[in-house]
C-alpha cells in the first residue's frame, strides 16, 4: 500500500487519523515463519542477503508466523536516517534466502562487516498474524496486534503513531531533520498495491525519484566522469524530460555513476519528446534503467526540477513506476 503526496488534513479532522514519521529508506515486506525470515521490496527483489540483521525478528517471533510492513533505514551517530549511509547497503547482494535462526541473521557485526552500517527494520504495519489475513482489518486493529507482537531490539523496531496530533508530529519530525510525516486513516483497510488516498505523505523536504536517460560530459575535475544527469520521469506511459541533475555528486558517486552508465550507452535519446537543441547538445544516452531520487525546490512551468540536487540512486525502485509527485 502506497501513500499519496499531499497536505496535512484538516485540524477539524486529524482525530480520524493516526501519522507516523515518514522513513528515509527501503520499504519491504518481511515474512516471518518457521524460524525463518524472507524480506523482500516492493517489485519483488529479494533484500534478505542484503539486509541480514533484519533476520532478528526469527528470535523476536518464536513460534509465530507474520507478515510485516515496514522500512528498512540506517541510522547515524545521531539516531537518525541517513539516505547516504543506506547507500553502502542499497548495492550489496540482493538474492539471499531465508536466515535460520542461529546463522549470523540477528545483525551482529561479524553478519554485516565492521566497514558496512548498520540498519534498523523500522515496522509500521502486520499484514497477516498465525495464519490469518488483517488486510480488510482497519489500521486501529493492525496498529494494536502490531503493538501487540513487542517487536524491539537493536534492529527492528516498531514507531509510535501519534493519533489526532498531525501538526505537533510534523513539528516533529522537523526539528528532526527527517523527511516529513505519513497520515494514516485510523478506519482505513490495507491496499495492497494501491496508492491510496487513506495514507498521505505530508513532507518537509521536497524529493523525486527520477529516471537517468543521458549525462553530459564533465569538465575540469569532473573530467573523465559527467557535468550533469539529464533525468525524466513517467507520464501516462511516455518518458519526458525533468531536467538536468549537476549537484550532489563527490569524487566516489561520480566514478561510480561514470561505470554504471557505460555499458547502458545508446545511440538514440529515450525520451518521448523533442529535446530543445541546448538541451540535447552533446548529450550521450544510456538505456532508461537506473533509478535515483533529488531534492529540489520546485517545479517550474515547463516541467523542470528547479535547484535539483543528487541523493542517491534507489535501486529498490522500478522505472516504470517513477511519476511527478505534486
Amino acid at each position: 500500500m502506497l501513500a499519496t503526496p499531499g497536505p496535512m488534513p484538516p485540524a477539524a479532522d486529524q482525530h480520524r487519523w493516526a501519522f507516523e514519521m515518514k522513513w528515509d529508506g527501503v520499504r519491504a515486506i518481511a515474512y516471518v515463519a518457521d524460524g525463518q525470515v524472507v524480506l523482500l521490496g516492493r517489485s519483488g527483489r529479494d533484500y534478505t542477503g542484503t539486509y541480514p540483521e533484519v533476520g532478528a525478528l526469527a528470535d523476536l517471533l518464536p513460534g509465530r508466523r507474520c507478515v510485516l510492513d515496514g522500512e528498512v533505514v540506517a541510522l547515524d551517530e545521531r539516531g537518525r536516517p541517513s539516505f547516504e549511509l543506506l547507500q553502502a547497503r542499497m548495492h550489496g547482494p540482493g538474492s539471499g534466502r531465508g536466515r535460520r535462526r542461529g546463522t549470523g541473521a540477528t545483525g551482529t557485526g561479524s553478519s554485516t562487516g565492521s566497514s558496512r552500517p548498520p540498519v534498523v527494520y523500522l515496522i509500521f504495519d502486520l499484514l497477516a498474524l498465525d495464519g490469518f489475513s488483517l488486510l480488510a482489518s482497519p489500521y486501529t486493529v493492525r496498529r494494536e496486534a502490531l503493538d501487540g507482537l513487542g517487536l524491539a531490539g537493536p534492529y527492528c523496531q516498531v514507531p509510535p503513531a501519534f493519533v489526532g496530533a498531525g501538526d505537533a508530529a510534523l513539528r516533529t519530525s522537523r526539528d528532526q531533520g527527517l523527511e516529513g510525516v505519513v497520515a494514516k486513516r485510523l478506519s482505513s483497510p490495507y491496499e495492497p498495491g494501491r496508492r491510496s488516498a487513506s495514507w498521505v505523505k505530508v513532507k518537509n523536504l521536497r524529493t523525486q525519484e527520477v529516471v537517468i536517460a543521458g549525462w553530459r560530459v564533465g569538465e575540469g575535475s569532473r573530467a573523465g566522469t559527467f557535468g550533469a544527469l539529464l533525468c525524466g520521469v513517467y507520464d501516462e506511459g511516455r518518458l519526458v524530460y525533468a531536467g538536468r541533475v549537476g549537484t550532489g555528486f563527490n569524487q566516489d558517486k561520480l566514478a561510480d555513476l561514470t561505470a554504471r552508465l557505460a555499458p547502458l550507452e545508446q545511440r538514440t535519446q529515450p525520451f518521448d519528446q523533442r529535446l530543445p537543441t541546448a538541451e540535447a547538445r552533446g548529450a550521450h544516452w544510456v538505456r532508461p534503467v537506473l533509478v535515483g531520487e533529488v531534492a529540489f525546490s520546485e517545479w517550474t512551468r515547463d516541467g523542470r526540477l528547479r535547484h535539483p540536487v543528487w541523493r542517491g540512486l534507489r535501486p529498490d525502485k522500478d522505472p516504470e513506476d517513477v511519476v511527478r509527485e505534486s
